[in-house]
C-alpha cells in the first residue's frame, strides 16, 4: 500500500498522534517542556488534518514544527525517550514529509546523539531513511551526515563500525544514484556549458547540477582521504584507512563508470587524483624482490602490503576495464605493472593477485584486442598484449621450472603439509596428506619430477578471483600449491577462446555481410574492412607464440584427461583461426605441436622436425627471458594405452602409444574434419601424422577405404588395451567421417588435401621399397575416400588422384601396396560411372572417358595381380553400367582385350568371362564401330594359348557375333554407313585418305571381313582343336551369311580369307613335325590316328580345302560374276592337287573328295543342312531361317534390298541348279580341262610306281585314295568329252594300270581284300571298269571319230585280264601274291609287307567286258584293223594254256567261255575279212590257243572229284565242236597250215593217253573218253568230208587219218606182246588204258566210215583199216575183262564190210 494513500495518510496521522501521546507520558514527569511541545504537537497535527486536503504537503510544510517535539524528545538523551523519537522521525522520513530545514535539524541532533555516544546503531538507521528516502538532503547537510558515518565506522564497538561501514557504503552509493537520477531528469535538455577554464583546478565544480556537485566533492574528497591529505568537503573526519578509501573508490569506479564517462569534471579527477595515486601506492610492490630479507625483517616502507596492494589492483582492474578509453596511457603503466608482479622474485602472493587480475583481463577479448590495437600495433609503443601473453607463458613455465623451495619462503607452508617445500609437500597437494604421490587421481600437472595439482578455480569464460576477494585479511594469506598455475592456465585457455569466438564471430558477420552485399550488388565486388583483419592477424601474431610455448609445455605435463582436452582445443581454435586469417606459419605450428603430441616421444618424423625446427630457432624474448618452446619430455607418468610398431624405419622394435596420445590423435582428426578448408599445406603434416598413428593402433583400411583394426602382420604384433579397442572404431569412424567432410571443402582446400596424401603415399612407398615390411596403405585408402565423397566434382581432382595411383602405387613392386591402389582406382572408376552425374554421363561424354581412361592405363601394368583387379573392375562395371557405356566401349574392349599369353590362366578367364558378357548381352547397346573391336578381341582370346576351353568358347562367341551381325544387318548397315560418311568428310577436310583394313569394300562388308580374317587367323592356329573349331566356324558363317556380301567383297573373300589361309595351312602341313606326341598332358589320350603334329595338320588341310570348296560350290554362281574366277578355279585346284598328292592318306582323300564336289559330282548337301551339322559338331544350335519365297538367286546382290528379300535370295542359293542363263558359264569348258588336267597331273603322280629299290619305304597311296581319284573322271570326262583325243585317253590308261597296280599294306588288307573264296571286286576296280564303261558308252553314242579308240580300251582291258595269271608289279617292290597265301592266312603282324591284291576277279571282270564290247564292236573298222580280236586271242591264251595251273580255276573257264563267244563272233568276221589279210596273223595264234588248252602241261589236281573232271571235260568236248561246226566246215576260207594244225591237234586228241595218277575204279572216266570220241568222230568227219574244196585239204585229213591208223596198229602190237611176256603178271595200269583208248577209237573210226559217202574214202585208208583186222585178231587171249569188252566192240563193226568183193572196174567202166 503506497504512502500517499488516504489509508496510510490516515494511518500516520493515528501514529504520529500516538507518538506524540507516547512522548508526553514519557516526558510527563521529568521534561515537561518536552511534553508540552508533544501535546501542542498532536493539536497542530490535527489542525493539519482537518484544514488541508493534500495532509501529506501541508506536513511537509510544516515538518519543522511538526518534528520538534522528537527532535526535544532526542535532546533529553534518555535512552527510551530517544528510541521513541527516533522512531517516528524515521516514520516521517518515510513519509516523505520532510522539510530540507528539518532535515538540517534532525542531522544537527544527530550529530549530537553521536558525540555523546548515545543510540549509534539507531543513529546510522536514521541517517541512512533520512537519505535515501528523499533528496532533501544536499551540500553541508549531506557531508555532515556522511562523516557522522565515517566516525561511528572508526568507533570502538566492532558491530558498530561495521554497520558503519556499510552505511558509508551504502550512502556513498546513493549520492552517485542521484547523480545519475539527475542526469536522467536533464537527459533532455541541452544546457550551454560555460567554457571551461584553461586552469581548471578542482573547485571548478560551478558548472554542475546539485547532486553532481555532491558527487564531486565526495570523490574528491576519497581521493584526498586514500592519499593522507585533509579533505575539503567531508568537515570533522577525525581518522581514515587507506583500505577503506580504496574499497570506496574501487566501488564507485565500478558501479558508476557512466558518472566519469560523461563528465569531464570526473573525467578529470580520474586522470589527476586517481591513476597518479594508485602509481604511488604501488611503488612498495614495484620496488620489493623477494628473498633477501627474511619475513621476519621489519622493512615496514619497503614492504608490499597484501590488503592495499589487493585492493590497488582491484581498483586497476576497474579502471582498465571501465576507462581504459579515457586512460590510454595510464593503461599502459598498469599493465606493464602487472606484467612485473608476474615476476618470478615477486612474493607467492603477489604473483596470485597479479594472475587473478590477469585473468580478470583475459575474459574480455574486446579489451585485449583494444590493447593490442593502441600499444602493439603502434610504433615505439609497448607491446603490451604480447607482453601480457609472454608473461603469462613465462609464469607457467616459471613456476615449472623455478624450484619450489620458493614456495615457503615468503608462504607459511600449505595446510597438512610439513614446513619445508620438499617434494613430499608437493605430492601431498591439498588434501591428499602426503598420499602416493602422480599416482593420485587428482589432476596436476607433472614435468621433470615437478607436480603441480590442478584445481578447479573458475567456470570458464569468467574470471572469478580469490584473494583479489580476500578483503577481510590483513596478513597475506598462504597459497595453496597449484593455485597459481590452475588461475594462468584458466587465463590462458579463456583467453584462447575470447580471442578466437571474438574473431570467428566478427568473421561470420563479415560473410553474412559479404553475402548480403552480393545478393543486393551481383556486379560489384566485395571489399571487406582491412584494418578489421590487420588488427585481428597482429593479435594472433601477438599471442600465438608466447600460447604456443605455454600450451606445449601444458600439454605435455598434464595427467589429466579434461585438462588435456581444454589444452588441446585451445590449440586446435588457435590452429583454425590462423588457417582462417591465412597465418601459415602460426597455423602449422599449432598443427605440429598436436601431431607431435600424437605421437610417442621422440618418434621419427621428418615433417615434423623439419617445422619445428623452423620454430625453435626463433626463441621468444620474453623481458629478457628466453622462452624455448620445450620439447615433449618422455618420462611423463602416462598410462600406456598401446604397443605397436613404429612405421618409420627405426631401428628399436616397439613404440607405446598413450591415452594422451590417443587423445591427441582424437583433436587432430577433429581439427581436420571440422577446419580441413583452412588446413592448406599442413594436410601434409596432419596426414602424416595420423598415417603413422593408424599404423602403430595397427588399423588396416578395408572396403571403400575404411579403416578398421586389423592384426599386424609381422614382426611383436601391437597390444592394444581395452580401452583403446574402445576407441578404435570412434576413431576409425571419425577417420572416415573426415574424409567424408572432404566434399565440403573448397576446390583448392582439396586440392591441397589430395596433394597432401600423394605425397604421404609417395613416402609409405618409398619406405615400403627396400624391405618386405607390410606397407603402410593409409594415404592410397584415403585417397580412395575422398574420391568417392568427392564424385560431384570428380573432375577436378581425377587427373592427380588417378595419376598417383597408376603411375606410382599400381606399379609398385610390394603386392600388398599395389594391390591396394589397383582396389582403390577401380573402386574410383565404379563409382565414378555409377554417381548420378549432372549432366549424365550420357550426354557427357568427355567425362565417361576421362572415368574410364585410368581404366585402360592399367592395361599397362604387368603384375597379374593388377590386372586381375581391372578386370574384375571390368566384368562389375559390365553388369551395373554396361547399357549406358556408349562411347566408352573401345576404351573397355580395349582392356578386355589386352591379354598377352604371359598372363596365366585366371587372368584370361577373368577377362573371357567379361567378353562373353558383352557379347550375349551388350552387342545390341554398343555402337557399331566397336563391333570390329569386338571381333579382335574374341579373335585375341582364340588365339591366347593358356586355356584352350577359352579359345575354343571364344570361337563359338565369334560365331554368336556373326549371327548378331546377320540378324541385324540392316540396322548396323546404317550406323556403319552415317559413321563412314562422317569419316570420311574429316579425312576430305585434312586432305587425308580413309584408312581402314579392307577399305574399298563397304564398311558393314569390312566388318565381316574382320571377323573372316580373324578366323582365319585361328584356323591356322598351332592347336589343332583351335584349328578345327574355328575352320568350321569360319565355313559355317561363310555359307550362312556369306549372302550378306557384295559381289566385290567376295573378291576379298576368295583371295585374302580362304585363299591366304589354304597357302599358310598348306605350308604347316607340308613342314609338320612327323615326331610322335606323347599323350597330351596328364592322362589325355591321343589317338593314333592324331599323334603327330602331322596328323593334327592333315585333319585342319582336310578341314580348311573342303571348305574352301564347299564354297565354291554352293556359291559358284556369285563368284563366276567375279572377274578372275578362272585364275581362283586354277588356284583352287592346284591346292587340291597338291593336297591329293600329300603323303598322307587322310589328306589326299579328303582333297580327292573337295574335287569331287567343286565338280560338283558329289551332290552337295544344302548349305543350311551343313551349317547345321557343322554347329551341331561345334556344340552350337544352328539358327534356322525360315525358308521364304525362294525365288532364285539370279539377281546380283543390291545394297538397298531388304534384309526379307536377301533371305529369299539366301535360301534361293541353295537350289543347286544353277539359273536358266548360266548353263554356259557352268560348262565353261576351259575351267573343266584345267580340273581334267589337275586329275591328270595328280593320278600320274600317285600312281606312278617307285623307281629305285624299295628299301625306303616309299608312300603308297590308299585304296580309297586311288578309287575316289578314278571316280571321279566319269564326271569329269562328261564335259570334256567334246575334245578328249587319242592322247588323253593313253595318260588315262597309264594312271588307271597304275592304279590297280597299287598294293595294299598288309594291315590295312583285311578290310579291302575279300577273303580268298569271294569273288568280290575291290571298290577301286569297280571304279576302274566304270572309267572305262563311260567311255566306251561314250564312243558308242559319239561320232565315228571316236570309235578309233576302241581298240585302246581293248588294249587296257585286256591287260587287265593278264593280271588274272599274272599280277602287276609295282616297281620294284616285294609283294607277297595273295595265291601264296591260298591255303595259309596272311599274316597281320608283318606290317612290313606289301600284299598285291587278288587281281582274278577284277581280270574276269575285264574279261567279261571284253567279250561284251567285242560283241557290240566286232565289225569296226578300228576294232578289225587293229587286229582286236588277235589280241583277245592272245591274252586268253595265257590262262587257257596254264589251265589248271591258272591262280584261280574260274579263270581258264571263263577264258574257255570267252574264246568261245568271241570266236563265235569274231570268225565269221575274220572270213569276211579273209582276202584282206588283216586276220592273218590271227589264226596260228587260234591254233595254238587251242593247242595250249586242249593238251595242257598242268596236271588236274590231286583233288578234284570224278564229277568235276567230267565238267571239265565237257569244255573240252564243247571247245572241238566249236571248231567242227565253226571252222573245219569253212576250210576254204582259212589258211591251211591253220587246218593242218588243226587237223594234227584233233588226231592228237583222238588217242589220248590217260595222265598215270588215276586210280583203278577212276580209269574209265578219266581217260577223257568222250573228248576223244569227240575228236576222232571230228577227225574222220572232216577226213571223209565231200566237201573239200581243194585236193590239198583232203590229202590233210587223209594223212591225218593214216597217221591215226598206224599208231592204232603199233598200240595193239606192243599190247599184245606185253601181254604174252607178262604172264600171269598184270600189265600197267597206265597201257591198259591205252589199249581200251585205241580200241574205242577203231570202233569210232568203223562208225564214221559207215556214215560217209564210200567215194570219199581213200583206198590206202581201206587197206589200213583192212589191215588191223589180224592185229585185233591177236588181241582176244588177253587176260583183261576191260579189254576184252573194248575189243569186242571194235570187232562188232567189221561185219558190215564183209561182202563179197565186186570186179575191179578199169577205165571207168564197171
Amino acid at each position: 500500500m503506497s504512502t500517499s494513500s488516504p489509508e496510510a495518510v490516515k494511518k500516520l496521522l493515528e501514529n504520529m498522534q500516538t507518538d506524540l501521546r507516547s512522548l508526553s507520558m514519557e516526558c510527563k514527569k521529568k521534561f515537561p517542556p518536552v511534553k508540552e511541545a508533544a501535546e501542542s504537537g498532536i493539536v497542530k497535527i490535527k489542525t493539519i488534518a482537518a484544514r488541508n486536503t493534500d495532509i501529506l504537503a501541508a506536513l511537509k510544510e510544516n515538518s519543522s514544527e511538526v518534528v520538534q517535539p522528537f527532535l526535544m524528545g532526542c535532546g533529553t538523551k534518555e535512552p527510551k525517550i530517544t528510541q521513541l523519537c527516533l522512531a517516528a522521525i524515521q516514520r516521517l522520513m518515510s513519509h516523505e514529509v520532510v522539510s530540507e530545514a528539518a532535515a538540517g535539524n534532525i542531522i544537527n541532533m544527530l550529530w549530537q546523539l553521536m558525540e555523546n555516544g548515545l543510540e549509534e546503531l539507531k543513529l546510522l538507521q536514521t541517517v541512512l531513511v533520512l537519505l535515501t528516502t528523499n533528496t532533501v538532503v544536499h551540500d553541508e547537510v549531506l557531508s555532515k551526515a556522511i562523516v557522522l558515518c565515517f566516525r561511528l565506522h572508526f568507533t570502538k564497538d566492532n558491530i558498530t563500525n561495521n554497520t558503519a561501514a556499510a552505511t558509508v557504503r551504502q550512502v556513498v552509493t546513493v549520492v552517485f544514484e542521484r547523480m545519475v537520477a539527475e542526469d536522467e531528469r536533464f537527459k533532455g535538455i541541452v544546457e550551454q556549458q560555460p567554457p571551461v577554464q584553461g586552469n581548471t583546478n578542482r573547485r571548478s565544480v560551478s558548472t554542475l547540477r546539485p547532486s553532481a556537485k555532491d558527487a564531486y566533492m565526495l570523490f574528491q574528497d576519497l581521493c584526498q582521504l586514500v592519499n593522507a591529505d585533509a579533505p575539503y568537503w567531508l568537515v570533522g573526519m577525525t581518522e581514515m584507512t587507506r583500505t577503506f578509501g580504496l574499497e570506496l573508490l574501487e566501488s564507485v569506479l565500478n558501479d558508476f563508470p557512466g558518472v566519469f564517462l560523461q563528465h569531464q569534471e570526473f573525467s578529470f579527477l580520474l586522470k589527476e587524483r586517481v591513476c597518479p595515486l594508485v602509481i604511488k601506492l604501488f611503488s612498495p610492490n614495484i620496488k620489493f624482490r623477494q628473498g633477501s630479507s627474511s619475513a621476519a625483517s621489519p622493512a615496514p616502507v619497503e614492504k608490499p602490503y597484501f590488503p592495499i596492494c589487493m585492493r590497488l589492483l582491484r581498483v586497476v582492474s576497474v579502471l582498465i576495464k571501465h576507462f581504459y578509453t579515457l586512460l590510454v596511457t595510464e593503461c599502459e603503466i598498469f599493465l606493464s605493472l602487472l606484467v612485473k608482479f608476474l615476476d618470478g622474485e615477486k612474493p607467492q602472493w603477489l604473483r596470485a593477485v597479479a594472475v587473478e587480475s590477469v585473468h580478470r583481463l583475459c575474459v574480455q577479448p574486446h579489451l585485449l584486442c583494444s590493447f593490442c590495437q593502441s600499444y602493439d600495433m603502434k610504433q615505439h609503443s609497448t607491446k603490451v598484449f604480447r607482453d601480457i601473453v609472454n608473461a603469462l607463458g613465462s609464469f607457467i613455465q616459471s613456476l615449472f621450472i623455478v624450484p619450489n623451495a620458493g614456495n615457503a619462503a615468503a608462504v607459511t607452508a600449505p595446510a597438512g603439509g610439513s614446513g619445508s617445500g620438499a617434494q613430499g609437500t608437493a605430492q601431498g597437494g591439498p588434501g591428499t596428506g602426503g598420499g602416493s604421490g602422480p599416482l593420485t587421481t587428482q589432476a596436476a600437472f607433472e614435468y621433470r619430477g615437478t607436480w603441480i595439482p590442478l584445481m578447479t578455480v573458475s567456470v570458464q569464460g569468467s574470471a572469478k578471483a580469490t584473494y583479489l576477494e580476500m578483503l577481510d585479511k590483513v596478513e597475506p594469506p598462504s597459497i595453496p600449491e597449484g593455485y597459481a598455475m590452475s588461475v594462468a592456465f584458466s587465463a590462458l585457455l579463456d583467453l584462447v577462446r575470447g580471442i578466437t569466438s571474438m574473431i570467428e564471430r566478427e568473421l561470420a558477420m563479415e560473410d553474412e555481410a559479404a553475402a548480403e552485399f552480393r545478393e543486393a550488388h551481383p556486379e560489384h565486388e566485395w571489399k571487406p574492412q582491412p584494418e578489421a583483419h590487420l588488427v585481428w592477424e597482429e593479435m594472433v601474431s601477438a599471442c600465438w607464440c608466447g600460447l604456443l610455448a605455454a600450451l606445449s609445455l601444458l600439454l605435455d605435463a598434464s595427467t589429466d584427461e579434461t585438462a588435456t582436452e581444454n589444452i588441446l582445443k585451445a590449440e586446435l581454435t588457435m590452429a583454425s583461426l590462423c588457417g582462417r586469417l591465412g597465418m601459415v606459419t602460426p597455423r602449422d605450428a599449432f598443427i605440429t605441436a598436436i601431431c607431435k603430441a600424437s605421437l610417442p616421444p621422440h618418434y621419427a618424423l621428418t615433417v615434423l622436425s623439419s617445422s619445428t625446427a623452423n620454430l625453435s630457432s626463433k626463441a621468444y624474448s620474453i623481458q629478457g627471458q628466453s622462452v624455448q618452446i620445450i620439447s615433449p619430455s618422455s618420462e611423463s607418468h602416462q598410462q600406456v594405452v598401446a604397443v605397436g610398431q613404429p612405421l618409420t624405419a627405426q631401428p628399436q622394435g616397439t613404440v607405446v602409444l598413450t591415452a594422451k596420445n590417443i587423445q591427441c590423435m582424437q583433436t587432430l582428426l577433429n581439427l581436420a574434419h571440422c577446419h580441413g578448408a583452412v588446413l592448406g599445406t599442413s594436410w601434409q603434416l596432419v596426414l602424416a601424422t595420423l598415417q603413422h598413428l593408424v599404423w602403430i593402433l595397427g588399423l588396416k583400411p578395408g572396403v571403400g577405404g575404411a579403416l578398421k583394426p586389423g592384426r599386424a602382420v609381422e614382426g611383436p604384433s601391437t597390444v592394444l588395451t581395452t580401452a583403446v579397442m574402445t576407441d578404435l572404431p570412434i576413431i576409425s569412424n571419425i577417420l572416415s567421417r573426415l574424409f567424408e567432410s572432404s566434399q565440403y571443402l573448397d576446390d583448392v582446400s582439396l586440392h591441397h588435401l589430395i596433394n597432401a596424401l600423394c605425397s604421404l603415399s609417395l613416402e609409405a612407398m618409398e619406405m615400403a621399397y627396400g624391405n618386405n615390411k607390410e606397407p603402410s596403405l593409409f594415404a592410397v585408402a584415403k585417397l580412395l575416400e575422398t574420391g568417392l565423397v568427392n564424385m560431384d566434382r570428380i573432375e577436378i581432382l581425377w587427373r592427380p588422384l588417378t595419376g598417383h595411383l597408376l603411375e606410382k602405387v599400381c606399379q609398385h613392386p610390394n603386392s600388398r601396396m599395389r594391390e591396394w591402389g589397383a582396389e582403390a582406382l577401380t573402386a574410383l572408376i565404379k563409382a565414378g560411372l555409377a554417381y548420378k552425374h549432372d549432366p549424365p554421363l550420357a550426354q557427357n561424354q568427355r567425362l565417361q572417358l576421362l572415368l574410364l581412361n585410368p581404366l585402360k592405363e592399367l592395361s599397362n601394368v604387368l603384375h597379374a595381380d593388377i590386372r586381375q583387379k581391372q578386370l574384375e573392375c571390368v566384368l562389375q562395371i559390365l553388369q551395373s553400367q554396361g547399357d549406358s557405356l556408349g562411347p566408352g566401349w573401345p576404351l573397355v574392349l580395349g582392356v578386355i582385350g589386352a591379354i598377352r599369353n604371359d598372363q596365366g590362366e585366371s587372368l584370361i578367364r577373368t577377362a573371357f568371362q567379361c567378353l562373353q558378357l558383352v557379347v550375349t548381352d551388350f552387342l545390341p547397346t554398343m555402337p557399331c564401330t566397336c563391333l570390329q573391336i569386338v571381333v579382335d578381341v574374341a579373335g585375341s582370346f582364340g588365339l591366347q594359348n593358356q586355356e584352350l576351353n577359352i579359345s575354343l568358347t571364344s570361337i563359338g562367341l565369334l560365331w554368336n557375333i556373326s549371327d548378331y551381325f546377320f540378324q541385324r544387318g540392316e540396322a548396323i548397315t546404317q550406323e556403319l554407313e552415317r559413321e563412314e560418311e562422317a569419316l570420311q568428310k574429316q579425312a576430305q577436310e585434312k586432305g587425308e585418305t580413309l584408312n581402314r583394313p579392307f577399305h574399298p569394300a563397304p564398311p558393314f562388308d569390312c566388318l565381316w571381313l574382320c571377323l573372316y580374317a580373324k578366323l582365319g587367323e585361328l584356323c591356322v592356329d598351332p592347336r589343332p582343336a583351335v584349328r578345327k573349331s574355328a575352320g568350321q566356324t569360319l565355313f559355317s558363317t561363310i555359307a550362312a551369311h556369306g549372302t550378306l556380301l557384295q559381289q566385290p567383297t567376295w573378291h576379298i573373300v576368295v583371295w585374302k580369307v580362304l585363299f591366304q589361309l589354304l597357302d599358310c595351312v598348306r605350308k604347316s602341313s607340308t613342314t609338320a613335325d612327323k615326331e610322335k606326341i606323347e599323350s597330351g598332358g596328364g592322362n589325355i589320350l591321343i589317338h593314333h590316328s592324331r599323334d603327330t603334329a602331322e596328323k593334327q595338320w592333315a585333319e585342319t588341310w582336310v578341314l580348311t580345302l573342303a571348305g574352301v570348296a564347299r564354297i565354291f560350290n554352293t556359291r559358284r554362281y556369285l563368284l563366276q560374276k567375279l572377274g578372275d574366277f578362272f585364275e581362283a578355279w586354277e588356284v583352287l585346284l592346284n591346292h587340291i592337287q597338291s593336297a591329293a598328292l600329300s603323303k598322307n592318306n587322310e589328306v589326299s582323300l579328303a582333297a580327292l573328295k573337295s574335287f569331287q564336289e567343286i565338280l560338283q559330282i558329289v551332290t552337295p548337301v544344302k548349305d543350311l543342312d551343313k551349317a547345321g551339322d557343322a554347329l551341331a559338331a561345334m556344340g552350337v544350335p544352328p539358327v534356322l531361317i525360315d525358308p521364304l519365297s525362294a525365288s532364285g538367286p539370279g539377281r546380283p546382290l543390291v545394297r538397298s534390298d531388304s534384309l526379307v528379300e536377301r533371305l529369299t535370295r539366301y535360301n534361293g542359293a541353295e537350289l543347286q541348279a544353277p539359273p536358266p542363263g548360266e548353263e554356259s558359264a557352268l560348262e565353261d569348258s576351259a575351267l573343266w580341262w584345267s580340273a581334267w588336267n589337275t586329275w591328270y597331273r595328280t593320278g600320274t603322280d600317285s600312281t606312278r610306281p617307285p623307281s629305285g629299290p624299295t628299301e625306303k619305304l616309299s608312300f603308297i597311296p590308299s585304296q580309297p585314295f586311288l578309287t575316289a581319284l578314278i571316280q571321279i573322271f566319269p564326271a569329269l570326262y562328261q564335259h570334256i568329252k567334246a575334245k578328249f583325243s587319242m592322247e588323253d585317253l593313253k595318260k588315262l590308261g597309264v594312271i588307271l594300270h597304275g592304279a590297280v597296280s597299287v598294293p595294299i599294306s598288309s594291315d590295312a588288307s583285311p578290310f579291302i581284300l575279300p577273303s580268298y573264296t569271294e569273288a568280290i571286286l575291290t571298290s577301286l576296280q569297280e571304279a576302274v571298269l566304270t572309267a572305262l564303261d563311260v567311255l566306251q558308252k561314250a564312243i558308242c553314242v559319239g561320232p565315228e571319230n571316236l570309235q578309233v579308240m576302241y581298240p585302246a580300251i581293248f588294249e587296257q582291258l585286256l591287260l587287265f585280264v593278264e593280271f588274272s595269271c599274272k599280277p602287276p608289279q609295282y616297281g620294284r617292290m616285294e609283294t607277297k601274291h595273295v595265291a601264296n597265301a591260298k591255303y595259309n592266312q596272311i599274316q597281320l603282324f608283318a606290317p612290313a609287307e606289301w600284299v598285291a591284291l587278288n587281281y582274278v576277279p577284277f581280270a574276269e571282270r575285264s574279261l567279261e567286258v571284253v567279250v561284251d564290247l567285242y560283241h557290240k564292236t566286232a565289225c569296226h573298222k578300228a576294232v578289225i584293223n587293229e587286229k582286236v580280236l588277235q589280241n583277245i586271242i592272245k591274252t586268253l591264251r595265257m590262262p587257257l594254256g596254264l589251265k589248271y595251273a591258272c591262280p584261280s580255276e574260274s579263270t581258264w573257264k571263263l577264258a574257255v567261255t570267252s574264246l568261245l563267244k568271241v570266236l563265235s563272233i569274231g570268225l565269221p568276221v575274220a572270213r569276211q575279212h579273209a582276202s584282206s589279210g588283216k586276220f592273218d596273223t590271227m589264226w596260228p595264234e587260234s591254233a595254238n590257243a587251242f593247242e595250249d588248252f586242249l593238251f595242257t602241261k598242268s596236271t588236274p589236281p590231286d583233288n578234284l572229284s570224278i564229277q568235276e573232271f567230267q565238267k571239265n571235260e565237257a569244255i573240252d568236248v564243247e571247245v572241238v565242236k566249236l571248231i567242227s561246226t565253226e571252222i573245219l566246215p569253212f576250210a576254204n576260207f582259212i589258211p591251211k597250215d591253220f587246218v593242218g594244225q588243226i587237223m594234227t591237234m584233233l588226231n592228237k586228241g583222238s588217242i589220248h593217253s590217260q595222265s598215270p595218277s588215276f586210280t583203278e575204279a577212276e580209269i574209265d572216266v578219266r581217260m577223257r573218253e568222250e573228248f576223244s570220241k569227240v575228236c576222232f568222230e571230228t577227225l574222220l568227219q572232216f577226213s571223209f568230208s565231200n566237201k573239200v574244196s581243194t585236193p590239198q585239204e583232203g590229202y590233210i585229213s587223209r594223212m591225218a587219218l593214216s597217221v591215226l591208223l598206224k599208231r592204232s596198229q603199233d598200240v595193239l602190237r606192243r599190247y599184245v606182246e606185253d601181254e604174252r611176256l607178262s604172264g600171269r603178271c598184270p600189265l600197267p595200269r597206265q597201257q591198259v588204258t591205252e589199249i581200251i583208248f585205241v580200241l574205242k577209237a577203231i570202233s569210232t573210226l568203223m562208225d564214221s566210215l559207215k556214215k560217209t559217202q564210200p567215194e570219199n574214202v581213200d583206198g590206202n585208208t581201206w587197206a589200213q583199216v583192212i589191215a588191223l583186222y589180224p592185229t585185233l585178231v591177236e588181241c582176244i587171249t588177253c587176260s583183261s575183262s576191260e579189254v576184252s569188252s573194248a575189243l569186242k566192240e571194235a570187232l562188232g563193226p567189221f561185219k558190215d564190210f564183209m561182202q563179197p568183193p565186186v570186179s575191179k572196174v578199169q577205165n571207168g567202166e564197171s
